[in-house]
This record gives structure tokens, C-alpha cells and sequence, in this order.
């Protein structure tokens, strides 16, 4: 009887606890990450990320998530981020990412020759108008042929306020 209790116990906490984690998880609509050629991100290659908006009231997070390796040679990556709305406009934004602090020390996560950065880029954002839209990221570094970066990738989730 008293194996039959702590059992009944256990298996209560653990449904909590299971509750509890499904209930605080954030709603993703794109977590994606493209791995760029080891050739180098050549720069009109675009990479192009699709975002279905259902609920333009609902605040988002937007992120961007940069892998680099040791031996890209600057230390800041600019890109341009072009966003098609569903009504067909467009806006072209010009972004500075830090990869390395002043004395050349990466930034990111990462042990070994791969560093990888997540940055928000917008907290409680909303999109003006649902739908569909088209996100483009273009390296926009004075180099034609940008080496050194690895993949690249955004995630757009619900905000947790």
C-alpha cells in the first residue's frame, strides 16, 4: 500500500511538471537556419526565409542566429534584412552584428573553432498586417565573396510577456 502511494505521488508531480513545461513553451512561427557554402556567401545570395503571420495583435520576439568560424577575419558582420509585407511592399534595413569584442575575443557560444551567436533583434514586435511574409538576408560586407560564416537563420516566437 505505501509503494502503491508513493507511486500515485510521484506519477502526480511528474504530470505537474510535464503541465508546467508545456504550458510556459513559447509559440515558434520560424526557427530555421541555413548552412551557407564553405566557398563564402557570395554577395546578391540572398537567403530567404518564408513567416506566415496569423495574429498581427500578438507580440513576437525576432532573432537572429549567426555561425561563424575562428578564422572569419572581422569581427562585426553587417547584413541587409529586405522584408516583402503580404500587400507586396518592401523595406531594406541595414543590421551590424558584433561577432568579437575590441581585443579580438569572440562573441557566442561555442569550444571549438565554431562560434555561434543568437541575437534579438526585436523584442514585442508586431507585424502590421497578416499573412505571409518574405524575409531576405544579403551579406552586405565590402567583399564580394564574405568567407568564414557558416550558416545563418532567424526564429520569430511569441514574446513571454
Amino acid at each position: 500500500m505505501n509503494n502503491q502511494k508513493k507511486m500515485i505521488k510521484k506519477l502526480i508531480i511528474i504530470l505537474l511538471v510535464s503541465i508546467t513545461v508545456i504550458s510556459c513553451q513559447k509559440t515558434t512561427i520560424i526557427n530555421q537556419s541555413f548552412d551557407l557554402p564553405t566557398s563564402g556567401w557570395y554577395k546578391n545570395n540572398a537567403i530567404e526565409f518564408i513567416v506566415d503571420v496569423e495574429d498581427s495583435l500578438q507580440n513576437y520576439d525576432f532573432q537572429i542566429s549567426i555561425r561563424n568560424s575562428v578564422n572569419y577575419r572581422y569581427s562585426n558582420l553587417y547584413v541587409f534584412l529586405i522584408t516583402e509585407f503580404p500587400n507586396g511592399n518592401f523595406t531594406r534595413d541595414t543590421l551590424e552584428f558584433m561577432l568579437a569584442n575590441s581585443e579580438g575575443k569572440w562573441l557566442g557560444t561555442g569550444w571549438s573553432s565554431i562560434k555561434e551567436n543568437n541575437i534579438l533583434l526585436n523584442k514585442n514586435m508586431r507585424f502590421p498586417i497578416n499573412g505571409e511574409y518574405k524575409l531576405l538576408l544579403q551579406q552586405a560586407m565590402r567583399t564580394d565573396t564574405l568567407e568564414g560564416i557558416n550558416s545563418i537563420g532567424i526564429s520569430v516566437y511569441e514574446s513571454s510577456n
